[in-house]
């Protein structure tokens, strides 16, 4: 049965970038292996109603005629996953805030603001540079992801 857009897909997957490096996976052994094994999550296939726009467009696209037990490799443009850095997304915001809120800003830390999540990419003087941008954006993404089930989204019906 390939997957059509409104199935229910389970899938597990490993995440690298262009030079190889993985960034996530479903698996907890492939987690261990590259250090970025996190304690609190549940490392098992991930479950997406294609086309419904859970995931990025390119894997979500990737996974449009694929069928249980099959595995592919997938190049994911920036433009198809989180798109490219936006420069109106870097703010400047004075370090009095950071004081305030008895918060030490630290350059790479990632600190949670009223308006989301941001990484601090400086410290200078009286100001701290953050940027509100997706840390994957601008990043060609490459997928291997393998189908494990696949149920139909309109009658619930499977293998």
């Amino acid at each position: 049965m390939k997957v059509e857009a409104g199935d229910f897909v389970m899938f597990n997957y490993v995440g690298r970038f262009e030079n190889g490096e993985i960034f996530d996976t479903s698996y907890g052994d492939v987690a261990r292996e590259n250090g970025i094994y996190v304690e609190d999550r549940e490392y098992e296939p991930l479950e997406v109603n294609v086309g419904a726009g859970e995931i990025i467009p390119g894997l979500d696209e990737a996974l449009v005629g694929m069928e249980v037990g099959e595995k592919k490799t997938v190049t994911v443009p920036p433009e198809k996953a989180y798109g490219m850095p936006n420069p109106e997304l870097v703010v400047d915001v004075p370090l009095s805030q950071f004081s305030d809120a008895g918060v030490e800003p630290v350059e790479g830390m990632y600190v949670m603001t009223d308006s989301g999540i941001a990484k601090i990419t400086s410290v200078e003087g009286d100001n701290v540079k953050l940027d509100f941008n997706h840390p994957l954006a601008g990043k060609v993404l490459i997928f291997e992801v393998e189908v494990t089930d696949v149920r139909r989204g309109r009658d619930g019906e499977g293998e």
